[in-house]
């Protein structure tokens, strides 16, 4: 009988344990009962996911995870080949050309819980391998893969009693557009209200010269009215509240008071008294209430109110923790713009069609064109990316023309795909949303290494097996690899 060592933690306690300690001894962790409970949940999720597609006409088809290295957005986690030296595989960070393919092959109802990896930035919701559902669909519009997914997800969340409480139908909608307005970002947390207002014409000509010139020269000015408000101090505004703003490169924070004798703050008055009242007015302010501005170009005033929205929304306990809010924010931009290089990029994926009336912009205006592409938000948190797809050789080839991407490349690059499309392809779209981020949010976990069993830590690096680590040199030469000291 072997003998076992004492654990250097304790297994059967509830006890803050430092996370790189867990992970370095991962196989004891996985021992503790929440773990064991968040893992199980996860196996009951995604066989009724698997049950629940197969019954409404889907194939499950698995595709290679040695692929071509392709634009998808975020990094390429590449393969060297051994009998191709100096080439490169990629590992998949979505199945997304070959489940295409499977449309031209008539298969025209795919799914997969697929593996992807993508190297990226790790955060609380993010790890360089993950786990989603696939899907691919023929002969659709974006309501039928709506109807499709929603119904998917919700027979999954009531077969593993997440929250327990069913997901309500369908889940609300709204547009980019309106979803950057009104809540600041493309995320929105619709738990809670405090939405932005746009103050630029009340302000236009005040005698508060940071909002008057701001909206002089082409900017805005948004305010948000935090119910009860008055309590913040002056401290927690030019300090935290001010600071969560920086972060997102907005300048400063402007801050009124609405108290039973009139308004207060330090630049009330700059302000006419049928100013003061139009603000108020618009943000529907009360007595007691605390309006907070900031003025800039709209990219930053909605980025900075958005996150400091959000931090209100927490740390003020605006919303019922246990509320589910999904919603669909549908058709983003189709192309987005680099602020220091100028360079044009897809905001999703360079496969995704536009609105039918946006496509004389193509090669005029192609940052106006609306995208036939959507977004799956839980409580702020994005579960997956979708869209209707781009079927027409001739307007992908333009699309990659104003991706600086010249015929020739094209035909290096995505040949087959171009190909394929010539020999008749359906009108499809699909969706992908994170399982590894639907059995957090089911189960209400705030860190998405507590739904995985091996994850990586935000260093990208497994710790109880030491991965990445270097290899033997005889394995580099057979690869045709040298390592170079960046240093030198």
């Amino acid at each position: 009988m072997a003998v076992a060592k004492t654990p250097p933690f304790p297994l059967n306690e509830e006890r803050e344990v430092e996370e790189q300690l867990r992970l370095r001894y991962r196989y004891l962790d996985l021992r503790r009962p929440q773990l064991q409970h968040n893992l199980r949940q996860r196996s009951k999720f995604i066989a009724a996911i698997r049950q629940a597609l197969i019954e409404q006409g889907f194939i499950d088809i698995e595709t290679p995870q040695l692929i071509r290295a392709t634009p998808e957005g975020a990094r390429d986690y590449l393969v060297p080949s051994r009998l191709l030296p100096g080439s490169f595989y990629a590992l998949p960070q979505s199945p997304q050309l070959y489940k295409q393919l499977c449309m031209v092959a008539g298969l025209d109802r795919y799914f997969q819980i697929a593996r992807c990896m993508r190297d990226e930035d790790l955060r609380a919701d993010r790890q360089p391998e993950f786990t989603q559902l696939d899907v691919e669909m023929s002969f659709v519009t974006e309501e039928d893969i709506f109807a499709v997914i929603e119904s998917t997800i919700a027979a999954a969340w009531t077969a593993a009693n997440f929250r327990d409480a069913p997901l309500n139908l369908p889940f609300a909608r709204i547009t980019w557009r309106d979803s950057m307005q009104r809540f600041g970002v493309d995320k929105p947390d619709m738990r809670f209200a405090l939405e932005l207002q746009d103050l630029s014409d009340i302000v236009r000509h005040s005698g508060f010269q940071v909002f008057a010139q701001a909206v002089s020269e082409g900017k805005v000015v948004k305010g948000i009215c935090v119910k009860q408000g008055c309590d913040l101090s002056r401290r927690d505004i030019e300090g935290g509240l001010t600071e969560i703003i920086r972060q997102n490169r907005g300048r400063g924070l402007a801050y009124l008071f609405r108290q039973a004798d009139g308004w207060q703050g330090s630049i009330a008055k700059f302000f006419t008294p049928e100013e003061l009242e139009a603000i108020g007015q618009r943000l529907q302010a009360q007595v007691g209430d605390a309006i907070l501005m900031v003025a800039d170009r709209a990219l930053v005033v909605n980025a900075s109110l958005g996150a400091l929205r959000n931090h209100l929304g927490r740390t003020r306990q605006l919303y019922d923790v246990n509320t589910i809010y999904p919603v669909w924010v549908t058709q983003f931009p189709m192309f987005e713009q680099d602020d220091l290089t100028g360079n044009i990029s897809p905001a999703h994926h360079p496969f995704t069609m536009m609105e039918a009336d946006d496509l004389p912009l193509l090669e005029t205006n192609p940052l106006a064109i609306r995208a036939r592409a959507y977004d799956l938000v839980i409580n702020g948190r994005e579960i997956g990316s979708g869209s209707i797809r781009i079927t027409d050789r001739g307007i992908q080839e333009r699309v990659f023309a104003v991706l600086g991407i010249d015929k020739e490349s094209a035909r290096q690059r995505f040949g087959f795909l171009l190909e394929a499309f010539e020999y008749g392809v359906p009108p499809h779209g699909g969706f992908a949303p994170g399982i590894d981020r639907l059995v957090m949010e089911g189960l209400g976990e705030e860190n998405i290494r507590d739904v995985i069993a091996f994850p990586k830590n935000q260093q990208a690096q497994e710790l109880m097996t030491d991965a990445p680590a270097p290899v033997e040199e005889a394995q580099l030469r057979d690869l045709s690899i040298k390592i170079i000291d960046r240093q030198k």
